[in-house]
């Protein structure tokens, strides 16, 4: 299965997220459910960097990625980076309702900051 945790601030910002897992939905190379939750995660990642010149901490490996969400002095595009995030968490929120069996999202809460 794959977990994806959104971490948020107090202030309900997303403050950074991780896919671990493999969804096992079919054979690797086949796993529609994989490739769509790739797709988007990474796809977000790009987006922020291309979008907003600001670079996500990220770190990806078989079956694993995290990123943070990268903050800069200027809130219109912080709120960019916030958008593309949000934007994510629908696309992957649609995976878990058509794939529940092989996704999972959950919402954890850190300290501002973390």
């Amino acid at each position: 299965m794959v977990t994806i945790t959104i971490y948020r601030g107090r202030d309900d910002r997303i403050k950074r997220f991780s896919v671990t897992g493999h969804a096992k939905y079919d054979d690797p190379g086949k796993d529609i459910v994989c490739a769509g939750v790739s797709a988007i995660t990474v796809g977000t990642v790009n987006a922020i960097e291309k979008l907003t010149g600001l670079v996500p901490d990220a770190e990806m490996k078989s079956g694993w990625l995290s990123a943070s969400a990268p903050e800069c002095g200027e809130a219109v595009r912080n709120d960019q980076v916030q958008l593309l995030l949000e934007g994510m968490v629908v696309g992957l929120e649609s995976i878990e309702e058509q794939y529940g069996k092989h996704v999972k999202i959950k919402q954890a809460l850190v300290k501002e900051g973390g």
